[in-house]
């Protein structure tokens, strides 16, 4: 077993650099492809952001919070008022017109106005924080414009949609979106509100960890060498790759009555069909096809384990969080159960890529990505090719497929969360003994 090799005393930070320059030549990718394909791509949302009505209230904001771990105290103060004061003036101005009542303007013109101040008016230290802490709220915002574009992509491109497989795959787990959705009729509205505001604030409540993770970064002091942003942006690149290899509306379209008419039957969740011999089903070009895997629990999953090193408050939330998003992902008919267990098995694995980036790449990080990256191959093969077997065998297949998760989750463990002094020799950090895992 290989140990670490010893790291420089400063190993430059080029995720953020390389990231920030990946967005930017996505933003013009999912431009010219949305333009082609017949219908306005990113930029024309980034401008509405600016200066005209902005498509979301909270994402600007969120990225303007997360730009401001990076500044002093006092830019911070700055920021925020201008911001407010930039929101309220072009709320004012869309109440007089008769506009919508949205916010979004100002945190989005003081996002750029903070870049253009760091990069002029500081030097040294206190610059590179700032602009950092601006590259990551600008990723956030750009992330989220290209995730957009592609969504509506894969209505367009993939006419068919594979939710007969993946349904009849589900029997091998009981079918838990059906059973989650009469759970939820059960429970009443009160209940569905709550999941439901859950479900939509999942950016809010990963913007509360990682504004905890980096709160002691100000003013040019030292970053953490891994935090949930990574996790999160790179989940949203790779995780819409899939949806284009494996489209899958989910339940409540394929076999419910949001269907449109497109719609297999309406049977969910009143009734769990069966069909022996899946087909594609053809589909509107309007729903996305972004349901395997479920990218709302590989982002629910990673919030959860970046808390388990925080406070109580802190990992309660996380752990709330986990359990209300995968209620919601079922019991509103959004996913079926194995896309969550894909979804998590795609978490750990490019978590298994980015966590404690100071012990660099041996034999125990390569194994970790590549074994996780054959058990998601494996799975999507089985759903596609497999689903008569696993649903006809379900005591055997389900404890399967569970397994496979189960054995990436036990190799992650014991990775990266071993006691020091493991005997394993590959599983000794190169940080002090003392410095807190995240």
């Amino acid at each position: 077993m290989e140990r670490p090799k010893a790291q420089p005393a400063h190993v430059p930070q080029l995720f953020v650099p390389l990231a920030l320059t990946g967005a930017i030549l996505g933003v013009l990718v999912a431009e010219a492809v949305a333009r082609y394909s017949g219908f306005p791509g990113p930029l024309p949302g980034l401008v509405g952001d600016v200066v005209a009505i902005p498509k979301s209230a909270s994402v600007p904001w969120a990225g303007l919070a997360l730009a401001m771990v990076g500044l002093t105290a006092r830019l911070r103060y700055v920021a925020v008022g201008a911001a407010v004061l930039l929101d309220g003036a072009f709320a004012a101005e869309r109440y007089l017109t008769g506009g919508p009542l949205t916010v979004g303007n100002g945190p989005t013109i003081v996002l750029v106005l903070l870049a253009g101040y760091a990069a002029v008016a500081l030097q040294g230290g206190p610059r590179r924080g700032a602009l950092r802490g601006i590259a990551l709220g600008v990723l956030l915002v750009l992330s989220v414009k290209i995730g957009d574009t592609w969504l509506e992509l894969t209505a367009r491109t993939r006419p068919d949609v594979l939710d007969e497989y993946v349904q009849l795959a589900d029997h091998a787990l009981g079918n838990p979106s059906w059973l989650a959705g009469r759970a939820l009729e059960w429970l009443g509205p009160g209940v569905y509100a709550v999941l439901h505001w859950v479900y939509i604030e999942l950016p809010v409540a990963a913007i509360v960890v990682a504004v905890y993770q980096l709160r002691n970064v100000g003013g040019g002091r030292p970053w953490p060498a891994h935090h949930l942003v990574r996790t999160f942006l790179l989940i949203g690149l790779v995780g819409p790759l899939v949806y284009m290899l494996f489209p899958v509306v989910g339940p409540i379209f394929a076999f419910g009555d949001h269907g449109a008419g497109w719609q297999v039957g309406t049977f969910w969740p009143a009734a769990v069909p069966w069909n022996p011999d899946p087909q594609p089903i053809p589909f509107d070009a309007v729903t996305p096809r972004n349901c395997m895997p479920s990218l709302h629990t590989a982002w629910a999953l990673a919030l959860f384990l970046h808390t388990r090193g925080g406070p109580g408050w802190l990992r309660l939330l996380g752990t709330g969080w986990l359990g209300c998003t995968l209620a919601a992902t079922l019991g509103f008919g959004y996913h079926y159960g194995v896309d969550l267990v894909s979804g998590a098995v795609l978490c750990l694995t490019l978590e298994a890529a980015l966590r404690d980036p100071d012990r660099g790449w041996g034999w125990f990080r390569i194994r970790l990505v590549a074994g996780g990256t054959a058990v998601l191959a494996a799975q999507l093969a089985a759903y596609r090719y497999l689903p008569g077997l696993m649903a006809e065998h379900a005591p055997l297949a389900g404890p399967l497929l569970l397994g496979s998760l189960v054995v990436v989750a036990v190799a992650f463990h014991v990775t990266f969360h071993a006691a020091d002094g493991d005997r394993r020799p590959d599983a000794v950090s190169s940080r002090p003994a003392t410095a807190r895992r995240r």
